[in-house]
Parts: structure tokens; C-alpha cells; sequence
């Protein structure tokens, strides 16, 4: 592999340079800003590579970018991502521009830079490498690059029932994967599941002046008190039937929480987050165990009234709130759904508009042949054994892309503990791209057999 790796280094500033031009165009799913252009860039980029890629319509939604290249040997290897981003606010927070891809101190900082263009164009680069050096590919690789994942893939699904051949494949790698706050890389070998669900009470036909609220019900007491009936102080969903089905770790996967535990530092990661305690008290193997096993129950959104500068007392006519549930196996989204449901009416709040999205949980057998490529490989690339989790504990579509094969799904990729997904100043490190690049070329090789 030293051929190959000689020419990634060798091209590492070009290989940097595609990434902040990608980085650079906006595909903001969420506001449906820039989506359509960078699909079309994106496949640009792999063109110029020498990968046969194109945009696969998907009816309703923004393109799938795909692409297949056939290898020497029998097995194929899928490669899953996704080219749309999270809205950049709060604007305000951030540095530089959030499309700008600037480098500071061997950061490139960029919405979408380590969730997930990072991943992607390591991805496409290793392929790259591949290709200029040797001519040819070990192992058949398809890539499958959606536009629609951080708004909960709403058409992957139905496509991929349409055109399966589009993920069908032996293995797959998927989007997502980071070294901890001590840089040893973590790999996920599965999902958890989610029902995101905004919820809305209504009161007058209009706002009013606060001094109404005498009289007139209010539209946020109303919403603040049904979501009181959701989770209690002991953190607890109250939501009948909630925990039903829940699958308890395996033996094999406590043992790989013990494992996992022993090699954290809690304290230190609570010092880091300026937190006080976790949740519960919770340290070694219990937070952990309920990190990845336990399902949760968060409030990430909650809207109500005026929120600008001086002051407005007013009544308002609306109050909205968005709730994740975070799910595990063998917990189903529809069914959490209709529990909720149940559970709204039962405490008198049947009235709340509810809209709904779900994602179903997903894992990877430990003993998957796929597994211990990716983790060998990356002992050699990093120089130490990386932490594998039995998955994450956040949601993708997994269920979606891998099940219908019953294909197995390894995350690893260029992120670290500090490249705040997800919030102002994302970034990652321009030498992890760097090992991201040479870590899935040796997977390639190693996966052919």
C-alpha cells in the first residue's frame, strides 16, 4: 500500500482543496437551500476522479447521488452518505463564515465538515487513489449519497424499494465515525431508531394582551403541561407501554460496555461539557449502558410568544414544541407513535397537533466479516486498536439502506470529540482527513479477501 499512500500525501493540498469547495456550497435540507447545486457539484467532483457518478432522481426529494465501479474480486462493498447539512444557526457563534471552509490551526471549519462532506471526499479520494495508482479497484464499490438525511431521509426509503440495485451489496461502510477525547477512533456497528415529532397547542383565534390571561387559556401553559406528562424527574418516559420489547445488552455486548467504560474518562468529559453530574448520577458501565441500550425521550425545540429584544407581554395563540424519542431495538417508530397518541388523549391533551417522522434501529453482528477489516485496518492506520460500539446513539437509515440485504454496517470516519456536529464551528482536523483517506483505501484491499 506504500504506492498508494505515497500519493495521497503527495496530493493531500488538491485532496483538501475538493473538500472546502464542496464544503463551500450550501445544501441546507432543512430550508431546501442549495441542495440541487450540490448534487450536481458533487458529481463533478467524482467525475473528475474517474468515477462514473450521477444524480438518481428521487420523486418528491432532492437527487441521490450514485455511483458503481466494478473490482477484481467478487465481493462488493457499499458506501453510504449523505451531501446535505444542518441549518448553520446560531450564526452568530461561529467564527468565520460557516460556508467559508476556512483553515485555522490545522482545522477546516465549515458546516457540514465533519457531518458529513469530511466523509464523504475521504471516501471519494481513497477510491481515487485507487484508480490513478493501480488502475483498478480490489473490490467492487457502489456509492449511494442522499440529500435528505439530516431531515429524516422521507424518500430513501420508497426509492430504494423502487431501485434496490442502488445498495445492494456484501457490506457497507457507513457515514458516520470519530476519534474520543483521547483520539482513539470509535466504529459503530449499528443505529438507534427515532420517532421526531412536533406538537402544537392552540389557544384564541389570535395573540392578546397578556393581561387577557386572566380569562383567556394559554396556548404554552397548555403545551408546557403536556409535556410534563412525558418524562418525570426520575427520567422516566411516562408513555404506557413505553419500554416494552426493549432488548437488553447481550453478554457479549456487556462485555464490550465493560471494555468500553474502562477506557473513558468520564470526569473528564463532564469537566469538558461544564456539566455538574450526568444524568442520574450515572458513570462506567451504567452510562454507557444507557448511552447505547436505553431509549430516550428530549425536548429539542420549544417555541412560544415573542422572544426578541426589550419586552412584549402578550398572550400567545401558539406554542410548539419538537420531541425526539431516540429508540432501540426492538422498539418501532409507528408504534411509539401511537402509544404517544394514546397517551395524549388519556391525559387530556388529545388536541395537540402532532406531526410525526420515524426511523427504525439497526445493528451489525460483532462477528461480521466487515467488522474486523475495518478494525484491523485501522490499528495499522492509527497505530492502536480502535473502540468499537455496539452503536450509536444517534439515528440514521440504516434500517432502511442495510436491512432489506441483511447486510452488515460499519461507521468510522475523519470526526473528532471537538467538530461539533451539528453546532456552530464544525470542523475537523486536516491530518485526520488525511488517515480518514488511507484508512478506507486499506479497506478495500483488505476487504477483497
Amino acid at each position: 500500500m506504500d504506492d498508494l499512500f505515497r500519493y495521497i500525501d503527495s496530493h493531500g493540498e488538491a485532496l483538501i482543496h475538493d473538500l472546502q469547495r464542496l464544503c463551500r456550497q450550501p445544501s441546507i435540507s432543512a430550508q431546501g437551500v442549495g441542495v440541487e447545486e450540490c448534487a450536481s457539484l458533487l458529481v463533478a467532483q467524482m467525475q473528475a476522479k474517474g468515477i462514473p457518478a450521477r444524480k438518481e432522481p428521487v420523486q418528491g426529494g432532492p437527487p441521490l447521488v450514485v455511483a458503481e465501479i466494478p473490482g477484481d474480486g467478487p465481493r462488493t462493498l457499499l458506501i453510504y452518505d449523505h451531501y446535505d447539512v444542518q441549518p448553520a444557526d446560531p450564526l452568530d457563534e461561529w467564527t468565520s463564515d460557516p460556508f467559508a471552509a476556512e483553515i485555522r490551526d490545522g482545522c477546516l471549519y465549515a458546516r457540514g465538515a465533519q457531518d458529513t462532506k469530511g466523509n464523504i471526499m475521504a471516501r471519494l479520494a481513497s477510491v481515487e487513489a485507487w484508480l490513478r495508482v493501480r488502475g483498478r479497484l480490489p473490490v467492487g464499490v457502489k456509492f449511494l449519497i442522499e440529500g435528505e438525511e439530516e431531515v429524516g431521509s422521507p424518500h430513501l426509503g420508497e426509492t430504494l424499494r423502487e431501485r434496490p440495485e442502488l445498495a445492494r451489496a456484501d457490506a457497507c461502510i457507513w457515514e458516520s465515525g470519530a476519534k474520543d477525547h483521547r483520539d482513539i477512533l470509535n466504529i459503530y456497528l449499528g443505529v438507534k431508531g427515532m420517532l421526531y415529532v412536533g406538537l402544537e397547542a392552540t389557544g384564541a383565534r389570535r395573540d392578546m394582551h397578556s393581561a387577557s390571561a386572566a380569562v383567556v387559556p394559554s396556548a404554552a401553559w397548555r403545551l408546557v403541561w403536556a409535556l410534563r406528562t412525558l418524562k418525570g424527574p426520575d427520567e422516566q418516559v411516562r408513555i404506557q407501554g413505553f419500554y416494552e420489547g426493549v432488548v437488553e445488552p447481550s453478554p457479549a455486548e456487556m462485555a464490550q460496555l465493560e471494555r468500553i467504560a474502562a477506557q473513558r474518562d468520564d470526569e473528564a468529559m463532564r469537566r469538558d461539557l461544564g456539566i455538574p453530574v450526568f444524568i442520574k448520577g450515572l458513570s462506567g458501565v451504567d452510562l454507557v449502558r444507557r448511552l447505547y441500550f436505553e431509549p430516550t425521550c428530549n425536548i429539542c425545540g420549544l417555541t412560544a410568544g415573542y422572544q426578541g429584544p426589550g419586552s412584549k407581554t402578550v398572550l400567545p395563540r401558539r406554542a410548539n414544541a419538537r420531541v425526539d424519542f431516540r429508540l432501540v431495538p426492538n422498539q418501532r417508530s409507528d408504534d411509539i407513535l401511537t402509544k404517544l397518541r394514546e397517551h395524549l388523549r388519556r391525559e387530556a391533551y388529545g388536541d395537540l397537533a402532532i406531526q410525526a417522522r420515524g426511523a427504525e434501529p439497526y445493528k451489525t453482528p460483532f462477528d461480521a466479516p466487515i467488522v474486523d477489516v475495518v478494525a484491523e485496518t485501522a490499528e495499522e492506520i492509527y497505530g492502536h486498536a480502535p473502540i468499537i460500539l455496539p452503536t450509536q446513539a444517534g439515528t440514521g437509515p440504516m434500517d432502511v439502506v442495510c436491512a432489506p440485504f441483511n447486510m452488515p454496517a460499519v461507521g468510522t470516519g475523519v470526526g473528532h470529540s471537538r467538530g461539533n456536529n451539528h453546532g456552530p464551528n464544525e470542523n475537523i482536523r486536516l491530518a485526520d482527513y488525511i488517515q480518514g483517506i488511507k484508512h478506507i483505501a486499506l479497506i478495500l484491499e483488505r476487504f477483497a479477501g
